[in-house]
């Protein structure tokens, strides 16, 4: 009787389990729905319009190496379950998206589906590109078909292992993290702040490197109705500032004027482009219409900060003109020729320190990087720029760094804290310095 019991109760059981079974299996499998049909006609306007949405996308940064066709892939990415590899991108139909309906497009770009219900890692942007206006995806989608050459690259599989490499649970995380519709107009703001809000939001992607993750490695938030949003984060060994308008570590200083200046031509009174922003501003920012960058601006600005976190407003203070504390004299020798002996930099040629977001922020990994690896080259206009920061790490010792980046992070007012020789070499043995040539990326 029992027995007789048990075996009716797990057969009650198993039904409702079946029944969920089958119900995830469709939910992580299936194909979103999209509003486009096959493909729709791609006249040389419309490739244009693409060619210019990919460069507010920034889509030639992680999809093309130099040296190789345009967007044939192949950049290797670190994860925390392995490296995998940008993919080609190009109209190949083979190992490419040459095969791709428009609809096929659109449901990769916006909500990270391949065809066949394959999910993509979300190291693509999809849940920015989520807010893509369908007529921005259709030139896209112009652009990749008829404006870029196919090339016959085949893509690198990833070295995440099994079954860390299953797809399926993103799914799951896109259900809870990633949005699925386009950015909606605020009708109580004017149409500069809604472009500024739609760029920064969607094809810029800006919170993919400024917005603090979660546990799930998500964005914390994804407009300006979460404090997060763009307030500053730790990604690959850089410290991505915040946008908003916190004094010490955001754009609190900045005009809007100043902000355009700074994502037009890599530089301004503040600082000038390092790190992660080289490649957005080489690839991407310099070439959006001086409208657009206007409407970043506007947008940013609008964006207010938040001073418990930010701390007491920096002010400059001048110092003694000899200090002794350890780390001035590696600064006096090593640095004071091109930032200054008061830390003020020269021009909008080399970059304050005295002020500067990296010598405020109690994360300090952009101070060391740049310090230990140098700076990529800035090509603005086709011309690679004359000055770059040095790499140091074959000059100095961990100690040297460490005392020099206390020093300058404690002189004329700066209050980014101390820093340990511990952290600089453990940076130093996961880093790389950076390329003294120029990276130039052709999206043709």
């Amino acid at each position: 009787m029992n027995n007789s019991r048990l075996a009716r109760t797990a057969g009650w059981l198993a039904l409702p389990c079946l029944v969920a079974a089958g119900l995830l299996a469709w939910y992580v499998t299936r194909e979103p729905a999209s509003p486009f049909g096959a493909s729709d006609s791609a006249d040389a306007a419309l490739v244009s319009r693409g060619e210019y949405v990919a460069r507010l996308s920034d889509c030639v940064a992680c999809h093309s190496l130099p040296g190789k066709a345009p967007f044939a892939g192949g950049l290797e990415m670190a994860t925390p379950l392995g490296a995998i590899h940008a993919t080609n991108i190009t109209a190949d139909r083979e190992h490419g998206i040459g095969a791709y309906s428009l609809a096929d497009f659109d449901r990769a770009v916006r909500q990270g589906v391949a065809p066949g219900g394959r999910r993509l890692y979300p190291a693509m942007p999809y849940p920015s590109y989520a807010k893509l206006s369908d007529d921005d995806v259709r030139a896209l989608y112009a652009f990749f078909m008829k404006g870029v050459q196919p090339a016959a690259e085949a893509n690198i599989p990833s070295s995440i292992p099994w079954p860390l490499n299953l797809r399926w649970p993103i799914a799951l995380w896109n259900g809870l993290f990633a949005p699925t519709t386009a950015y909606a107009q605020k009708p109580d703001q004017d149409p500069l702040w809604n472009r500024g809000a739609y760029i920064v939001q969607g094809p810029g992607h800006c919170g993919s490197c400024h917005t603090p993750r979660g546990l799930a490695f998500n964005e914390k938030a994804l407009d300006e109705s979460g404090a997060p949003f763009l307030a500053g984060a730790l990604l690959d060994g850089w410290y991505a500032p915040s946008l908003r308008q916190d004094h010490n570590t955001g754009l609190g200083r900045w005009s809007e004027a100043e902000i355009v200046q700074f994502l037009k031509t890599g530089r301004n009174r503040h600082a000038v482009v390092y790190g992660s922003m080289t490649e957005a501003f080489n690839n991407s920012t310099q070439f959006m219409s001086d409208d657009d960058l206007g409407a970043i601006a506007r947008y940013l600005k609008a964006l207010p900060g938040d001073p418990r976190r930010d701390g007491a407003p920096w002010q400059y203070q001048a110092m003694a003109a000899a200090p002794d504390a350890p780390g001035a004299h590696t600064y006096a020798t090593r640095c004071a020729s091109c930032h200054g002996a008061d830390g003020k930099g020269q021009a909008e040629w080399m970059p304050p320190l005295a002020g500067a977001t990296s010598m405020l922020a109690a994360e300090n990994a952009s101070a060391i990087n740049i310090t230990l690896n140098g700076s990529q080259r800035i090509v603005a206009a086709g011309v690679p720029d004359a000055y770059r920061m040095p790499a140091f790490r074959e000059q100095l010792s961990d100690r040297e760094i460490a005392e020099v980046l206390s020093f300058t992070r404690s002189a004329w007012g700066n209050h980014g804290g101390a820093v340990q020789a511990k952290a600089v070499g453990e940076l130093r043995g996961h880093t790389d310095p950076a390329s003294s040539s120029p990276i130039i990326l052709h999206m043709r």
